[in-house]
C-alpha cells in the first residue's frame, strides 16, 4: 500500500518534501498517465541584449518576411542554434570559440 502524499502549505514545502522523498512510495507509476497541458506556458525571464544595429534591422527585415516580430524570430534562431550545438557531440568545442570570439563577461 502507498503512502499518502501530505497536504503542502505552499509549494516550496512541497519542492523540498519530494526532494527529500522517493516518489514511488507514494505513487503508483505503473498506473500514471500521460498527460498533455496544451496550455502551460514556460517560465520566461526578460533580458537586456545588446546587438550591432545592422544585425537588428536585418533580424527586422527577415522578420517582416516571415511576417512575424522580430523578437519572436530571434526566439526561433537562439532555440535552433542550442539546438544543433547540443547535438553536436564537440559542442564545448564550440562554446570556446564563442568565449574566444566574444569573451566572458
Amino acid at each position: 500500500m502507498k503512502k499518502k502524499i501530505p497536504q503542502f502549505k505552499n509549494e516550496d514545502d512541497e519542492r523540498e518534501f519530494w526532494q527529500n522523498h522517493n516518489s514511488t512510495e507514494y505513487v503508483d507509476w505503473k498506473k500514471a498517465e500521460r498527460l498533455t497541458l496544451a496550455n502551460l506556458k514556460p517560465s520566461v525571464k526578460t533580458i537586456s541584449l545588446r546587438l550591432p544595429e545592422s544585425m537588428l534591422e536585418e533580424l527586422k527585415l527577415l522578420a517582416n518576411k516571415r511576417d512575424v516580430p522580430y523578437q519572436s524570430l530571434a526566439k526561433v534562431f537562439l532555440s535552433d542554434r542550442i539546438e544543433q550545438e547540443l547535438a553536436t557531440k564537440g559542442h564545448n568545442k564550440s562554446f570556446h570559440r564563442i568565449v574566444d570570439k566574444f569573451g566572458s563577461r
